[in-house]
């Protein structure tokens, strides 16, 4: 290995804990895969061979699928049915054109992205994308924390304990720390096991939400007006409803963590039909199906029997046509508990590795374990009596500091002294730029009202 590769190497793998060193063997022969599998025709024949090898998607779901996504979902179907279905896969298509653009210009360059804002845009730049990834992550936790005691006591109450808020935070923290700090090194086993765990949790609530959806069947009329007929709520709560599925869709720290997953995997050029693939089948169809899913299944229960949404015994009515209330509260609580837990480990390790780019200090020494402690301040969110719509505004927040890193990638998409010939030209480019600007305005357009809220 020549040293420039070395250099190159080690470059890469100060990136995210997620992901072990990578042979270069290996990654020569999966280099050499792919571009069989790309060669495949017709194109549905390459599914099959990138599946294999698809991530840093699920990663992203892991962080979307969170306390924000499940308040925004549950409270929009309780209070409007079947009307906002056409939410989340609208908020999620134009992230994906966003991440599509952020993904290429990564596998591209090889490049370390805050390296990129820093040097190809501008130092305050890079500082204030880096600080709002680190205040988001901070933000995030609030909701998880408070949400996932709430449930957690609920599962708890079921059994007749009345667990104290603060034993339960406890062992939040405890758990949390443990599966944060126990990223990247040697076996990833028992990591693994936690991570299998709650998805399996996770997919058993999404089953259990369509399980209703088919028990109590499906308005087609509804369902095709809710998709298709793009109808906004007039309310200032129903703005504030529409603002947290945008914000909880797509969040800024995830346009931080995307790129750097990518090059922790060594993924180059070769990857980029990979890149698509996985976009599309690990991150945009679970968060499209799970959403779809708990929301026709609230708007058939919750929003025909008129029951508020102040907790998450509320939210559990809507399971009780498949196993009554009791099961209901049990099912529902866990499913949630897993999306908060999981976010919880992911925002810690975000604040970790941001706050680590920032000061170029290394990773998991002792300077980045109290990095990912940053993220705990949220912590403090379980002892706030904080309702269960808190999540939503959380995602309101994120969704003020969104625009600005969605610009910065449009930019970067276009910078000829960035990507040089790679720069996306003709109709395709068009095609792409209208994408990215019809992204940029959405999330701009609600981070304005969002602000205008405020006052």
């Amino acid at each position: 290995m020549s040293d420039t590769t070395k250099s190159e190497t080690k470059q890469v793998e100060r990136g995210l804990p997620m992901v072990a060193t990578r042979d270069l063997e290996d990654l020569k022969a999966e280099r050499e895969y792919l571009r069989g599998v790309d060669a495949r025709r017709p194109f549905f024949r390459r599914w099959a061979g990138y599946w294999k090898l698809t991530g840093p998607g699920w990663m992203q779901s892991a962080i979307t699928l969170g306390a924000g996504t499940a308040g925004s979902t549950i409270l929009a179907a309780a209070a409007y049915g079947y009307q906002l279905l056409w939410l989340s896969p609208v908020a999620m298509a134009l992230g994906i054109a966003v991440f599509a653009a952020i993904g290429r210009q990564t596998l591209l360059t090889g490049r370390r992205p805050y390296e990129v804002f820093r040097t190809d845009l501008h130092l305050l730049l890079a500082v204030f994308w880096g600080l709002s990834v680190l205040v988001s992550s901070i933000v995030f936790q609030f909701p998880q924390y408070a949400l996932g005691t709430d449930v957690l006591r609920d599962i708890l109450a079921v059994a007749g304990i009345d667990a104290p808020k603060a034993v339960i935070v406890a062992v939040f923290l405890v758990a949390s720390t443990a599966i944060c700090w126990s990223y990247g090194k040697g076996s990833r086993r028992a990591v693994r096991g936690f991570e299998r765990i709650l998805k399996y949790i996770l997919l058993f609530m999404v089953a259990a939400f369509a399980l209703v959806v088919v028990k109590t069947g499906i308005d087609g009329q509804a369902l095709v007006k809710g998709l298709f007929g793009f109808s906004l709520p007039h309310s200032k709560q129903g703005i504030a409803l529409v603002l947290g599925q945008l914000g909880a869709a797509v969040g800024v720290n995830m346009t931080f963590l995307y790129p750097y997953s990518m090059l922790s995997r060594h993924w180059g050029r070769e990857h980029q039909g990979l890149k698509n693939f996985d976009l599309g089948v690990s991150m945009f169809l679970p968060f499209v199906l799970a959403t779809g899913f708990v929301s026709i299944a609230c708007a058939n229960t919750l929003y025909a029997k008129g029951i508020q949404v102040r907790g998450a015994v509320d939210a559990a009515h809507a399971l009780a046509p498949l196993v009554g209330l009791t099961l209901g509260r049990v099912v529902f609580s866990l499913g949630i508990l897993s999306m908060c837990f999981k976010t919880m480990v992911l925002e810690m390790l975000i604040a970790g590795f941001v706050l680590s780019e920032m000061f170029g200090f290394a990773l998991h020494g002792r300077a980045y374990k109290a990095a990912t402690m940053t993220a705990n301040i949220g912590a403090w969110g379980a002892f706030a009596a904080l309702p269960f719509w808190v999540p939503v505004v959380a995602s309101s927040f994120n969704l003020v500091m969104l625009p600005v890193a969605y610009l910065a990638f449009f930019i970067l998409q276009n910078k000829r002294s960035y990507l040089g010939g790679d720069v996306v030209r003709g109709a395709k480019g068009a095609i792409w730029n209208v994408l990215l600007v019809l992204a940029i305005l959405a999330v701009t357009a609600g981070a304005a009202v969002k602000i205008a809220s405020f006052f």
